[in-house]
């Protein structure tokens, strides 16, 4: 078998790639075996592969691969979200580079764009996850603005409002100006911001007086329709039933008394504008106050701003605040630092908004959904266990969730208009249903599709994607089907959890609701993807690299590696691209191990003890990490499951095993040990293959010619058997004598070529199990057994046990006894220092029990160690 010395990534990966997807490795469909199910977090349909992307979906990557192992039917349905607000805003972008206005264009005609855009750009992420080597069904794969997709989110959308769930009303809601949509309250993000507060004088009508008031936002003046007192503040008695002046529109408005207003904040007089702000429109309400909205969408003043007409409210505030001050009503101004809501999508500040929207009333549907993960019997399971107070927080603390959006990509909502009012439409899946219901609703036959206007909006991206674990099995359409039946509920949730409510809560919400099942049973929550100085990966930041640059540098087996290296669960990750760097040094490690192997020549010869023995102890520490993996998956730690394989192939196959079994220069290796340290190779190629599908793939079938059936890809996980814990605990033993000789050797340049003598005083007990190892990997002339000191050699000790080599050749006796004497001095000052602290009641006395025990270690170390280097001392002189 003739295999490079160097193993070359880019070459092994697309090889590989192309195999499995040839063979229909990763496809699925129901039958006999128990379903292994997860359903990816669909990356926006505007997105890129960058660093968050490839550690999610190479964790799901790596569940995947194990459960096929494991002999499960292992389906991951991949797709894309339609991404409502950000698509619309690159197709936007596109035709204004065009020259095309979107508001010169029919629904129709926009939506013919959208698609185009879709089409060239939606699936640009999902190939760049095969470079990675994602194993998703891709014959499954899923797109939220599909046909079927879209006909299950409106037949929600009718029942929902059928039940009496979904209403419409006239509310304040959050505006994002630059979209030109409503976002719902977990869209908006609240930061500080340093702003000023407006100190402005109102005149009292019909006399001099003025009352002040402070506002933060003195551009909406010309919205406002009330000042509030508190009824029980006696500064403003004399102000009760009066009237008083808007400043610049000079608009007459009442003074009103309410409880609400704040004595202590500002001057104790609030302006009312019930237009642009929640808690104003509350009071207009209660007060039958007028309402006037001073905004256009774009969030720039209507007709009612006057000569500020047209300007964007932020230079509007700079422009009013100077006329006020001409007019010598501004009082003065303060820096003051208030939150103010920005949208998640475009960072614009977000506006408060009247308007008419779709709203679910949320109350009742939550409640399944907080017993699923808060309740004693809960059935989802959160890693980290952490979230589950976010989770408690937001589900306990929810509000109506506003479901449309002033968008044209999207799914259209439902409702169809046949008159002038308001209350004037009915809610059906198409239009010709549409318009019975609304000839029975009008009691007028004659009625035509012509005379039926659907509402404009689209609906929140995320009502299409709390349905997906349901949605992509046609599990909302046909409820019954034989595949909702046998992949849902999916098993484990990967993703993160900035999108724990948006969409894992809604998404558990709608399994109750539509399947009165929950639909995962585990979240895993990745961290964010951070640098080394901790900062958020961003491409503002400049500190993102560019992820299919990491695989070409490195393989994706490298990236792979070394992004789970660097990601516990749960929390955020460091990356380092030193990290890759050692994930692509374990695949070389991996593939100068089966180079080595491949160069022996085999031969039917007698198996040495010491390889028969070497054997029997690897399959032990195999059996040890595999019952470790096992419990780290079991506990979504896949960095430490990988770990745990990482220091079995460095430490223990490549360092000891490997070093054991080889043969010495220019002989065979008998046939019996060839195999059994192959079998343990493929053993190891199994259970790192979830982590690095390519190059194990590629050392499985070059170590012998397999069908596609015997892919690595579809072969059985290794089985677990009892453990020999006897054998690892004495190889252990037996790892400290071999570094003794070898330290021995090192110090004293004593070439390894040339055998040595070796002698022993057993006080441990030790079975002489492992002395054809010790033999041979010390290249000893034999371990002899004795009862006294050796007299004239060199020495060491490992617990109680005693070693001894005879002094080879010239050794400079003086210069030896100086650096024992040095050794020795430093070793009884540190033990002097260890015994002072043991001698002192109030350190024991106060000390915690292990820190006691560690220096009680130290003392027996320091005190076995004085006496082998007195001993040899005593045999130089």
């Amino acid at each position: 078998m003739n295999i490079p010395s160097k193993y070359d990534a880019n070459s092994v990966e697309s090889k590989w790639y192309s195999y499995w997807l040839e063979n229909k490795y990763f496809h699925s469909t129901p039958d006999e075996r128990e379903p292994y199910t997860i359903v990816i977090p669909p990356p926006n349909v505007t997105g890129v592969l960058h660093m968050g992307h490839m550690l999610n979906n190479t964790i799901q990557d790596v569940l995947i691969r194990r459960a096929r192992l494991l002999g499960k039917n292992a389906c991951w349905v991949p797709g894309t979200d339609h991404a409502s607000i950000a698509t619309e805003a690159k197709v936007v972008a596109k035709l204004k580079e065009q020259g095309i206005d979107k508001n010169d264009l029919t629904r129709d005609e926009f939506l013919s764009h959208a698609w185009d855009w879709t089409n060239e750009y939606g699936g640009v992420i999902l190939e760049q996850l095969k470079k990675l080597g994602c194993s998703c069904d891709w014959d499954r794969t899923k797109f939220t603005m599909d046909d079927d997709m879209s006909e299950a989110v409106i037949k929600v959308f009718v029942d929902l409002y059928e039940k009496g769930l979904i209403y419409r009303g006239y509310r304040m809601v959050n505006w994002d100006p630059e979209a030109k949509t409503t976002l719902s309250d977990e869209e908006v993000i609240h930061e500080e911001r340093q702003g000023n507060l407006y100190y402005i004088n109102y005149k009292i009508e019909g006399s001099d007086d003025t009352l002040t008031i402070a506002t933060t936002r003195p551009e909406t003046i010309f919205g406002d329709t009330a000042i509030c007192i508190n009824p029980e503040d006696e500064r403003f008695a004399h102000l009760r039933g009066k009237k008083a002046i808007v400043p610049i529109c000079n608009r007459v408005i009442p003074i009103i008394e309410d409880e609400y207003v704040d004595v202590e904040f500002g001057t104790g007089c609030l302006k009312v504008t019930p237009a642009h702000d929640e808690n104003d429109k509350n009071l207009g309400d209660k007060h039958q106050l007028e309402v006037i909205d001073i905004f256009h969408e774009d969030a720039t003043l209507n007709s009612f701003g006057l000569q500020f007409e047209g300007q964007d409210r932020f230079v509007a505030r700079k422009n009013v605040a100077k006329e006020l001050e001409a007019l010598g009503v501004l009082v003065k101004t303060e820096t003051h630092l208030n939150k103010v809501g920005t949208s998640e999508r475009t960072k614009a500040v977000i506006e408060p908004r009247l308007s008419d929207q779709w709203f679910l009333k949320m109350e009742d549907l939550v409640k399944p959904a907080i017993k699923a993960v808060l309740g004693e019997d809960a059935e989802i399971k959160l890693f980290p266990k952490k979230f589950e107070n976010t989770y408690r927080h937001w589900m306990e603390n929810i509000r109506d969730w506003n479901i449309s959006r002033q968008l044209l990509w999207g799914q259209q909502i439902p409702a169809y208009f046949y008159g002038e009012g308001k209350e004037d439409f009915v809610v059906a899946e198409n239009i010709e249903l549409a318009l019975e219901k609304a000839k029975k609703a009008t009691n007028n036959p004659d009625l035509k599709v012509a005379d039926l206007t659907q509402d404009t909006d689209a609906l929140d991206t995320w009502f299409s994607s709390w349905l997906w674990p349901m949605s992509v099995f046609d599990g909302i359409r046909n409820p019954e089907n034989e595949e909702i039946k046998y992949y849902y509920p999916t098993n484990d949730l990967v993703t993160g959890p900035d999108i724990l409510f948006f969409w894992v809560a809604r998404m558990i919400i709608a399994g109750y609701e539509y399947k009165d099942q929950k639909p995962f049973n585990n979240v895993y929550l990745t961290g964010l993807v951070r640098d080394k100085q901790r900062r958020k990966m961003s491409k503002s930041l400049g500190n993102s690299p560019d992820a299919l640059k990491l695989i070409e540098d490195y393989g994706a087996d490298g990236v792979r590696v070394g992004l789970l290296l660097s990601s516990a669960a749960g929390n955020d990750l460091m990356f380092d691209e030193a990290l890759c760097q050692q994930g692509k040094g374990l695949g070389n490690k991996i593939w100068s191990a089966f180079y080595l192997t491949n160069l022996w020549e085999v031969a039917d010869i007698q198996q040495p003890q010491s390889s028969k023995i070497a054997i029997e102890w690897f399959e032990a520490k195999f059996q040890k990490a595999l019952v470790e993996i096992e419990d780290h998956f079991s506990k979504y730690r896949l960095s430490d499951a990988l770990m745990a394989i990482y220091k079995l192939i460095y430490d223990d196959f490549a360092s000891w095993l490997l070093e054991i079994v080889k043969p010495a220069y220019q002989q065979p290796i008998d046939v019996k040990t060839y195999n059994s340290v192959m079998a343990n190779f493929e053993d190891i190629l199994k259970i790192l293959h979830p982590f690095m599908p390519f190059i194990t793939e590629e050392i499985w079938q070059t170590i012998a010619e397999r069908t596609p059936e015997e892919a690595l890809i579809v072969a059985t996980w290794p089985k677990a058997k009892p453990i020999n814990e006897t054998i690892i605990s004495q190889f252990e033993f037996t790892q400290e004598v071999v570094s003794g000789i070898r330290t021995i050797r090192k110090e004293k340049n004593i070439a390894f070529k040339d055998a040595i003598g070796f002698s022993v005083i057993n006080n441990e007990n030790t079975e002489a199990t492992f002395d054809a190892v010790i033999q041979k990997l010390g290249n000893l002339e034999s371990v002899d057994y004795v009862s006294e000191a050796v007299e004239g050699a060199l020495t060491f000790r490992v617990k109680s046990n005693e070693y001894f080599i005879p002094m080879v050749g010239a050794i400079d006796v003086e210069a030896e006894i100086k650096k024992l004497t040095e050794e020795l001095n430093y070793t009884e000052g540190f033990l002097k220092s260890v015994q002072k602290k043991l001698s002192n009641e109030r350190f024991v006395a106060g000390a915690p029990e292990q820190v006691i025990a560690n220096e009680r270690k130290k003392e027996a170390d320091a005190l076995a160690k004085i006496e082998t280097l007195k001993t040899s001392l005593a045999s130089l002189k």
